[in-house]
């Protein structure tokens, strides 16, 4: 599975992105509407850094940062690593695990087209183990 491309990864993604001067409050709300744990911070299109429920807690939780009054510039990683949308997605696990991060922004031809996350290797064995799980729950079924 991590020899899948992340293209084929992010084909069906909707980019989350804000702007540097959104606010922390605002950002947790669109990400958890979402459902995602990170998005694309955009200035006029060009990616300019990436924000992640870990900086919510380490940078503005733990930091006892009001997340009404900061905004995202000020607290989201600045200049984050990129991959290519034609890289394996073994290529963005091997950045995750030397980097210690989860979340890496796409790029195609210098624009941003989505982000790749930990999680989205876990997605593909998740959904082979749960087929495993019913084939042996029919085999049973049959044999009893």
């Amino acid at each position: 599975m991590p020899n899948r491309s992340i293209r084929e990864i992010i084909a069906h993604q909707k980019i989350l992105s804000a702007p540097e001067t959104m606010t922390v409050r605002e950002a947790a709300i669109r990400m958890a509407e979402a459902k995602v744990g990170a998005m694309l911070i955009l200035d006029h299109g060009k990616l300019t850094g990436i924000f992640t429920e870990r900086d919510i807690l380490n940078r503005v939780v733990a930091k006892r940062l009001d997340p009404d009054a900061t905004p995202l510039s000020q607290v989201m990683t600045s200049d984050p690593r990129t991959i290519s949308a034609d890289k394996p997605l073994a290529h963005a696990l091997v950045m995750m695990d030397e980097g210690g991060y989860r979340h890496v922004p796409v790029m195609d031809s210098g624009q941003p087209v989505g982000m790749v996350s930990a999680r989205d290797a876990l997605g593909a064995e998740l959904i082979e183990f749960e087929n495993e799980l019913q084939r042996r729950e029919h085999l049973t079924e049959i044999m009893l």
